[in-house]
């Protein structure tokens, strides 16, 4: 290689020796660079698991029975968070459905929440 055309390392910046097309000079660089570069989607999947998961926590602490009625201020007071679930359905009607894993709701009038447990049928 001439002067110019040194290559150097992502992670580091040491001069790379080897093959041409050589990224890293070691497989530490590499790890980090990678780890580095994508932390920030894991972090951003790891926070939205935990508040799935935590709004699932809510659900089962909030219906025991499977079928129960509660105010929105209940939900967001043991720190549910309206925005997140896992899926939705949405009757011909237009009502809408939330679900949270296994956990459903859906908003009723008056500010309150009608929590259920999803039954599969075979």
């Amino acid at each position: 290689m001439t002067e110019n055309t040194k290559k150097t390392c992502l992670e580091c910046g040491s001069e790379l020796f080897g093959r041409i097309d050589k990224k890293y000079c070691s497989d530490q660089c590499r790890t980090q660079y990678y780890n580095r570069t994508h932390s920030k989607n894991k972090n951003l999947y790891r926070d939205i698991n935990a508040i799935l998961k935590k709004n699932h926590t809510v659900l089962q602490k909030l219906n025991p029975s499977g079928k129960t009625k509660v105010s929105e201020i209940r939900l967001l007071e043991n720190g549910f968070k309206l925005n997140y679930f896992t899926n939705l359905y949405t009757t011909k009607k237009g009502i809408t459905y939330y679900f949270c894993y296994d956990q459903g709701l859906i908003k009723m009038e008056n500010g309150f929440y009608a929590l259920f447990k999803k039954v599969e049928f075979d």
